[in-house]
């Protein structure tokens, strides 16, 4: 089986290529999680083949017959696997384009690994195995010998319970019951997540200053929460910027924090000590958040993890409610960091010019809006050009003239006569308030408020909290509010859970039911799967993990490895009923017996497989350790509970079949006496 993972990945790289796939986040939790899949079917034929040649059987025929026995219980292996991410890429929307790399990558390694199984491995088999010594020397294989003995303790104590439990077949099957009554009720009461907060070991932060603020108000303010980020010990750089696509009223910093080993702080530990020690700076706002490998941006740049939308069609309505609706978010305890962007009105100076008192005393209006703008609107009036570059000549006063209202006192116009007329002689000026952008989402005006969840708070609980904090303010009908960005993602994938394991299980079922040619084969094979999802579901709880999209990924994986346990069962009862003629009850006990074996490798190498996954403890690892734990505790849990429901969900279905095949011979006898 060694040979099938190296064999398998080289030639998923190359699918990986042809497709344009890159080596990623998902593209390389499917090679991870494939490493412990592609060996499957090798250990099937493998040990298949040896189970003749310890029978006496040459290498060369073992290696036919082990192969022809199991080839049909390989394909309906892999296509149960491989139905599960065809059938995402089929559902479109987030799902399929989020998922798209890992089910391709994963799909390709899986149909490999059959081939080199079918091709390779038995080949290989009748070229290098060997019939078993009549006398194994355990004696110089001293852990070796203990792991026999392991397992044929193992065996037999299978053998024994299984026919315990073949004897209280209703228990068992209330059992089953009750497993898929619990997979209900974890699923229900399981926190809700959209994708892992990672710890990146890079912030975002953001310095949200009144409309209007020039560069030159702005600066004193980003310096001081820069000081700030720079006193704490885990910080290792900053970099800010202002203006651009933000405006000049605000600023974005990317603070990057030391290596995970060097510091002690988690990257939302640090954000912590940060909001406490910001220092009160007037008309400035800092907000900071913990950059993500994959992220669902809203259209309104705010500063928060996600964002509300408030639409409207009457920009004053727009502007009270969403000031409304922001006061009552930040007074919400599951969140924080509550930001508005667009509802804010911009400091202005109003000039209102007395036209008539301008034409008596001889002044143009071209002249007096020429004057205004050569002082204040920056206004290029050149450009001059060297062999290396070129430069823009710009008629501006002085910056110390325009940062009082009051100089427009001290500004002259000409008048037709050549005398000099005071601008304050025929013109005022007030203070005011206007909306200097309006945002738009679709045809509506509106508001963005970005907001973060607090410690501990599961997006679905933030959801819930920011419905009951709407119904409270009961906003008009008029004011449409819904989610954008993460938030918005989130609400449609919780919509869609359902729907989307429903469509896997109808898919893999019409599969299995063609490959078997029974509408109850498949229901068997289905049965396995309520013990992998309270395996993950449990294991999810204990690790405090949220049941996030990578959780589902992982769930979808433990449908098709789960399969494979009853699969390889079913698929050999199936032979022996029908080649050795076998009651139902002594064919499901000697195929779960003969397939014991192969069960606990293939968990085992799946198990294995996921390791890495629950193991490691890089920056970002967050993303990728839902998947893993999904799958260890699936399999740990299915491992033990599938390999005794099976076999009496197996015998119950034979025993239907069985009464609904003589239904029509009794109806027949009636209908002749």
């Amino acid at each position: 089986p060694s040979v099938a993972i190296p064999v398998s990945l080289v030639a998923t790289f190359a699918v990986m290529y042809l497709w344009g796939f890159s080596l990623n986040n998902l593209s390389l939790m499917a090679l991870i999680v494939a490493a412990g899949l592609v060996v499957d079917d090798a250990i099937v034929v493998l040990e298949n083949i040896s189970r003749h040649l310890e029978r006496g059987l040459s290498p060369r025929r073992a290696a036919l017959r082990g192969l022809r026995e199991v080839s049909f219980t390989l394909a309906a292996m892999t296509l149960a696997l491989s139905v599960v991410f065809v059938s995402i890429l089929f559902m479109g929307g987030l799902v399929e384009r989020l998922f798209r790399e890992f089910s391709i990558t994963l799909v390709a390694a899986t149909l490999i690994s059959l081939l080199v199984s079918v091709a390779i491995i038995p080949g290989l088999c009748a070229r290098w195995l060997r019939p078993p010594a009549p006398k194994p020397p355990d004696n110089h294989k001293p852990g070796l010998a203990a792991v026999r003995r392991l397992f044929t303790r193992l065996h037999d104590a299978y053998g024994r319970s299984l026919w315990r439990v073949l004897g209280h077949a209703r228990a068992t099957l209330l059992l089953l019951a009750a497993v898929i009554g619990l997979n209900v009720y974890l699923y229900a009461q399981s926190p809700k997540g959209f994708l892992p907060v990672q710890d990146t070991g890079q912030l975002m932060g953001f310095v949200r200053g009144d409309d209007g603020f020039s560069f030159q108000v702005m600066q004193p303010k980003i310096d001081q929460y820069r000081q700030l980020v720079l006193r704490h010990p885990a910080v290792r750089d900053v970099i800010g910027y202002n203006g651009g696509s933000l405006g000049i009223s605000n600023s974005l910093f990317l603070i990057r924090l030391k290596p995970a080993a060097e510091r002690k702080e988690s990257s939302s530990q640090v954000i912590d000590w940060l909001r406490a020690n910001a220092p009160p700076v007037p008309g400035g706002m800092f907000f900071l958040n913990v950059d993500q490998d994959l992220r669902m941006p809203g259209g309104f740049g705010n500063s928060g993890d996600h964002e509300l939308a408030i639409m409207a069609s009457d920009v004053p309505a727009l502007r009270e409610w969403s000031r409304a609706i922001s006061r009552a978010l930040r007074e919400v305890p599951e969140l924080r960091d509550v930001d508005a962007v667009g509802d804010a009105a911009t400091q202005q100076v109003v000039i209102d010019i007395d036209r008539a008192a301008a034409r008596r005393l001889g002044v143009d209006m071209d002249t007096v809006s020429s004057v205004l703008s050569n002082s204040f609107s920056q206004r290029q009036v050149a450009t001059l050009y060297d062999p290396m570059n070129q430069y823009r000549v710009v008629l501006e006063l002085d910056p110390r003239y325009t940062e009082d209202p009051d100089v427009l006192e001290q500004v002259h116009v000409v008048a037709a006569d050549g005398a000099r007329v005071p601008l304050t002689a025929f013109a005022s000026y007030r203070h005011g308030l206007v909306n200097d952008r309006v945002f738009h989402d679709g045809l509506f005006a509106a508001v963005g408020i970005g907001f973060s969840l607090a410690p501990g708070v599961s997006l679905e609980q933030g959801l819930a909290a920011i419905d009951a904090a709407m119904a409270q303010l009961m906003v008009p009908s008029h004011i449409q509010v819904r989610l954008g960005g993460d938030a918005r993602s989130f609400q449609k994938s919780l919509q869609d859970q359902p729907w989307l394991i429903l469509a896997v299980l109808v898919a893999i079922y019409l599969v299995l039911g063609i490959l078997y040619e029974s509408p109850l084969h498949p229901l068997t094979i289905l049965s396995t799967l309520p013990s992998a999802g309270v395996g993950a579901l449990l294991a999810l709880r204990l690790a405090g993990l949220e049941f996030s999209l990578i959780a589902l990924l992982g769930l979808f994986l433990l449908v098709g490895v789960v399969m494979k346990n009853a699969i390889l069962m079913i698929d050999f009862a199936i032979g022996l009923q029908r080649r050795q003629g076998l009651a139902p009850e002594q064919a499901i006990h000697r195929a779960a017996m003969l397939r014991l074996r192969p069960i606990v490798m293939t968990n085992l190498a799946g198990l294995l497989g996921a390791l890495p996954l629950v193991l490691d403890m890089g920056e970002g690892s967050e993303l990728r350790r839902p998947l893993g734990i999904a799958i260890v505790g699936g399999l740990m849990i299915s491992q033990f509970l599938t390999l005794y429901t099976t076999p009496i969900v197996y015998l119950a279905l034979e025993r239907l079949r069985g009464r609904l095949r003589r239904a029509p011979a009794r109806a027949a006898a009636s209908e002749g006496d």
